[in-house]
């Protein structure tokens, strides 16, 4: 390492002009004429004046120079605040892991809490009052962007007519919900990364009628509060006449309602449920997936946590991914990228969970064909 020399060691243009004076540092008319004690008295406090004089002006002019310097400084590293509103609740056993791949991407993007962002969270917990009134306190924060997970946040954000950029994720038709006028071209201040698309709830009757082909009934929870849940609804219930299955609906609005309509439609036989993605059936998974198993019922979910926490078999995204690319849009959007300009991205791969302890419970056999397919084999 280069060792820099102290400024009060550089010697000053008196200091110089001193030693070409000095005998012995010039040549013979030098030698000729040595400076007396008086002068070289002089010399040495013109020397340290113009030293003391050179220090003040090197440090004054290096002050001046970092002026600007700082000044950028400053403004690079100015705290932008991220609103976010989650579908779940605080204490949900996924929320960690969800807010973790979110924090963990925008730090490998240069973005560090406490440093030079701030991230405000809020919990809907599928309850839409909640959505309303924790949108509306994000807002008053004055956000640079919004992270809004799920459908009803994102209505929630729209209904206090906020015009800022908001990332979404978890989102099953966006272009149907009005909030972009195309995946391709989004156009206006939203964009995000879907969930699924509709077509895909159909394959989980088809799963559920490969695990179980006693099943000829079918019991499908969805939200009738989110325009998704009764689109999901939908697609199964096309498939359904091809499977030789009939379909029935059972909101998941409170606990006691789910307790209710599972126990009056386990009282027939053959039946199995379908748990279709929302904010309502995760906030409810524990009782769903208790109540499956204590009436017997084959279920499928749509999320993997579903099966880690006891449940048969899931089919769906990796919704960690969902909240990694949201923190890559949201920083090209704090770098000056709008919304409207990125397009609404949609899941690449679907992963197959399954749960064979489950299954044993149950008393089926995994036909080796599903087995091949699956991605994760919880024993």
């Amino acid at each position: 390492m280069k060792r820099r020399t102290p400024m009060s060691r550089v010697p000053g243009a008196a200091q110089c002009a001193a030693l070409r004076r000095r005998p012995g540092t010039q040549g013979p008319e030098a030698r000729e004429r040595p400076l007396d004690s008086g002068s070289r008295a002089q010399a040495r406090l013109a020397g340290t004046r113009d030293l003391a004089r050179r220090d003040f002006i090197v440090a004054l002019g290096g002050a001046v120079a970092a002026w600007p310097l700082a000044a950028r400084a400053q403004q690079a590293e100015r705290v932008r605040r991220i609103g976010v509103l989650m579908n779940l609740a605080a204490d949900s056993p996924e929320a960690p892991a969800r807010v973790g791949a979110f924090a963990q991407r925008l730090a490998e993007l240069g973005w560090t809490i406490g440093r030079n962002v701030r991230i405000e969270y809020r919990w809907g917990a599928g309850d839409a009052n909640r959505y309303r009134r924790y949108a509306a306190e994000l807002v008053a924060l004055a956000p640079d962007v919004i992270l809004a997970s799920g459908t009803l946040s994102v209505v929630a954000f729209q209904q206090v007519n906020y015009p800022g950029p908001i990332v979404f994720t978890l989102v099953s038709d966006p272009v149907g919900a009005g909030f972009v006028d195309s995946l391709a071209r989004p156009g206006g201040n939203i964009t995000g990364f879907m969930l699924y698309e509709y077509s895909v709830s159909g394959k989980w009757l088809e799963l559920l009628k490969q695990i179980a082909p006693s099943v000829t009934r079918t019991a499908v929870f969805r939200d009738s509060g989110n325009p998704a849940g009764s689109a999901q609804f939908g697609a199964i219930q096309a498939v359904a006449p091809s499977l030789g299955m009939q379909v029935s609906p059972v909101n998941v609005r409170d606990a006691g309602e789910i307790e209710r309509a599972v126990t009056a439609f386990a009282r027939s036989a053959n039946g199995g449920l379908i748990v279709t993605g929302s904010a309502s059936a995760t906030v409810h998974r524990n009782l769903i997936i208790t109540l499956a198993a204590r009436h017997k019922l084959p279920a499928v979910y749509t999320n993997r946590f579903d099966i880690i926490g006891g449940g048969l078999m899931s089919y769906g995204p990796d919704r960690f991914e969902e909240y990694r690319g949201a923190a890559s849009y949201i920083d090209r959007i704090l770098k000056g990228e709008k919304p409207g300009d990125l397009p609404v991205q949609a899941p690449t791969k679907y992963e197959l969970v399954i749960n064979l302890k489950t299954a044993k419970a149950l008393g089926l056999d995994i036909p080796p064909s599903v087995l091949a397919r699956a991605d994760e084999v919880v024993e």
